[in-house]
């Protein structure tokens, strides 16, 4: 029976996705992608794809745009959304339940691997020099490819052009231009200068990295988030905030930030491209779009940097023999130049291909213009197992150094410590 495109329940796709690993029609690569069968491509793919609700729709497209360009092939698209995906899918994987592919965070691929949940696509990579460095960086693990670049992002500096004129001060690019620039924006705009993210340790990063460190060195199998660097990253967000230059809200500090900045109660904010759309909705941008500014993040005293995120293709290790040559095919097409500078055209995100950015359409589009130089210099994380298991305890003691509950040596100390319980056997 066809497995057609539409479904879209957690719960159907765990049902079906059991048939999926045990069915298919036997056939085999189609010699274009993976695979080393011949014949017509055929099979039975479930996607579960991690994209928004405004992305979805593209997403389920492009996949129906698959089948029609494998007629053997059946797709079945499932929209699962992000919360708990990643467990979602290694406890689907230990049922032998799991999707033949699946939207997966850069954060992820490394866990995944280590516990050979996905499979190696060293044999499905035809143009690895066409990929940017840092996307391509989160898809290996232990010297092998085990996921394929879909979409890149970081975060940037989203500034009030408005504002800062009213002020009569340039775009600060580095923490020390923006206290400079703090008395005449809070006197002359009569707004405060800094939405700081005081509640989500991923926007702490572009702090570390600003001072030339990071939470952990990967490669010596080290902590460093307690060195001089993260100590200082601690220091400047508690200077920042002490000294009316920036605020914060522990509460609901996402929310909370793109209403200040929205509404004009702040003249900056740090963001990812993910919320372009919806600050152009805000009351200072809808009718003046031209007055949003997006820079990269602000520079410490030893450079500037902010995380590389986005979204890769992997495919389940256990996926039928009979499915596995569309499974790898489906995750090429996913990641083709064709489909990356679709979904820019379509829904701005941005490629993980250098040729896209050459693509025309590519380059006109706001978003890119927006987001390229950060994306430029956005820093690869640790591509370890226990990547996203980093940030919580970095949350908590980002929070006691907010509330005045810690101090920033003591916050530094506290999660390097809690990072060696994580870390078996690192210094």
């Amino acid at each position: 029976m066809r497995r057609g495109i539409g479904t879209t329940a957690l719960v159907a796709a765990l049902a079906l996705a059991a048939t999926a690993c045990g069915s298919g029609d036997g056939g085999s690569g189609d010699g274009s992608g993976s695979g080393t069968g011949s014949g017509e491509l055929s099979g039975t793919v479930t996607f579960w794809d991690t994209s928004n609700e405004a992305e979805k729709a593209v997403f389920k497209a492009i996949a129906e745009d698959f089948e029609k360009k494998h007629p053997k092939v059946d797709v079945t698209y499932v929209n699962i959304g992000f919360d708990d995906a990643q467990n979602k899918f290694k406890n689907a994987a230990n049922a032998g339940e799991a999707p033949e592919v699946m939207r997966t965070e850069v954060a992820w691929v490394s866990d995944f691997a280590s516990l050979q949940l996905i499979e190696p696509l060293d044999d499905v990579v035809e143009d690895q020099d066409d990929y940017l460095p840092q996307p391509w960086g989160s898809t290996q693990y232990d010297g092998t490819t085990y996921a394929l670049p879909q979409v890149t992002d970081t975060l940037a500096l989203f500034y009030n052009k408005a504002l800062l004129e009213k002020a009569g001060v340039e775009v600060p690019t580095s923490v020390e231009e923006l206290k400079d620039s703090a008395d005449a924006i809070k006197e002359e705009a009569g707004v405060t200068p800094l939405y700081l993210r005081g509640d989500d340790s991923y926007w702490f990063l572009p702090y570390i990295y600003g001072e030339g460190g990071d939470l952990v060195d990967a490669e010596a199998k080290e902590v460093t988030v307690d060195g001089p660097a993260g100590v200082a990253a601690f220091e400047t967000i508690k200077e920042l905030l002490d000294e009316g230059v920036a605020e914060t809200d522990l509460t609901d500090g996402y929310a909370n930030q793109e209403k200040a900045f929205n509404n004009g109660d702040v003249a900056m904010m740090v963001n990812g491209p993910w919320a372009i759309a919806g600050t152009l909705a805000g009351d200072q941008f809808k009718d003046a779009p031209d007055n949003l500014g997006v820079a990269p993040v602000l520079a410490g005293s030893e450079g500037q940097g902010a995380p590389q995120g986005g979204w890769n293709l992997s495919v389940y290790a256990g996926t039928d023999p009979d499915n596995m040559d569309a499974a790898k095919e489906f995750a090429r097409y996913m990641s083709s130049a064709e489909v990356q500078q679709r979904t820019t055209e379509e829904l701005s995100l941005l490629p993980t291909r250098g040729s896209v950015y050459e693509e025309e359409s590519v380059k006109d589009n706001q978003m890119v213009q927006f987001f390229k130089p950060a994306v430029d210099k956005a820093v690869q994380r640790a591509w370890i197992p226990e990547a996203a298991s980093l940030f919580d305890p970095l949350n908590k003691e980002l929070a006691k150094v907010v509330k005045d509950a810690a101090t920033p040596q003591e916050a530094a100390d506290s999660t390097a410590d809690q990072y060696r319980d994580l870390l078996e056997g690192w210094k």
